[in-house]
């Protein structure tokens, strides 16, 4: 059976960095894929077709870009390390009319630098507007995996999905259910922008060098936050609704009322008078304020966010 990247093996990614002088670089949370059926699991999470223009944070030496390129229309690479584009260089040679790099850190990634990108390689949408990638897969640096999903769901709306590899815990906040030990501030963000949609493990043995953590690959699909009438939530309201999760969650321990009131005090005239306001948000949004956070659903802190984006 011919393998979807020659790149995953141990002696393969081995052999290619050593050829350039280089070794994994533990301070950037380099854990090279190796296992081709992972691989080919991700490309069928991910549902990835000739159509999808696909968006890619940490290629490392192509293993993972390669199986990409050999399904997508076109791919483009966010990539830190500067020793790396060399690499890209020569393991993508067949590919450098689909495919483009982006050398930089992904946390600082622009829609600007995505429009470069996507003119780079020729891709125009009608009416001239530049496209952009309507898809995001990739292995992801495990430090920042939770920020940048999140990140790029709020700020890239081109993207229709994600599909990565995170840390299992970090694949248990993303998709934790009301009342579990991992539902907080975050899956609570999350899910203003994205929903779960599959998920499967991968054990350290399939990485080079092996981390030191369990593994998943988590599709999150994108929704549209709506309001109780299924009207489509402004940008004012989402932002008010991820404050209140904040808040909801700040001492886990306590009520909504009175982790909402550790969270704005200290936040001078405008915490104050969040404050003095939250009695009457919790009446106007139907919530009992003696519950605690993890018993809010979605829907009920988009009532919250609705009440406190009219303060």
């Amino acid at each position: 059976m011919t393998k979807l990247s020659p790149l995953a093996s141990p002696s393969a990614t081995r052999a290619v960095l050593e050829s350039h002088g280089l070794a994994t670089k533990k301070a950037l949370g380099q854990n090279f894929l190796v296992n081709d059926a992972i691989l080919a699991k991700i490309i069928d999470l991910a549902d990835v077709a000739e159509s999808d223009f696909v968006l890619e944070v940490g290629p490392g030496i192509g293993t993972l870009t390669i199986a990409l390129l050999k399904h997508a229309g076109h791919v483009i690479s966010v990539e830190r390390d500067k020793d790396l584009p060399q690499v890209l260089e020569e393991t993508l040679a067949s590919w450098t009319d689909r495919f483009a790099l982006i050398g930089k850190d992904a946390l600082g990634l622009t829609s600007a630098d995505l429009a470069v990108a996507a003119e780079q390689l020729g891709i125009i949408r009608g009416d001239d507007e530049r496209s952009l990638p309507n898809k995001f897969v990739a292995n992801l640096p495990y430090a920042v995996a939770a920020t940048l999903v999140l990140d790029y769901f709020e700020r890239f709306e081109s993207l229709e999905s994600a599909t990565v590899m995170v840390q299992a815990e970090v694949a248990d906040r993303m998709a934790a259910k009301i009342g579990t030990k991992n539902y907080g501030s975050y899956t609570v963000k999350l899910s203003m922008f994205a929903e779960p949609a599959g998920r499967f493990s991968v054990s350290p043995g399939n990485f080079f060098p092996p981390p030191r953590v369990e593994s998943s690959v988590l599709r999150l699909n994108r929704r549209i936050p709506v309001d109780d009438s299924g009207a489509p939530l402004d940008s004012d309201t989402v932002k008010a609704a991820c404050v209140m999760a904040d808040a909801a969650f700040a001492s886990r321990r306590k009520t909504i009322a009175n982790s909402c009131k550790t969270y704005f005090a200290g936040r001078g005239e405008a915490g104050a008078r969040a404050i003095e306001a939250l009695p009457a948000l919790f009446a106007r949004a139907g919530i009992d304020s003696g519950r605690r956070g993890e018993s809010l659903s979605h829907a009920e802190f988009v009532r919250l966010g609705t009440e406190f984006a009219r303060l």
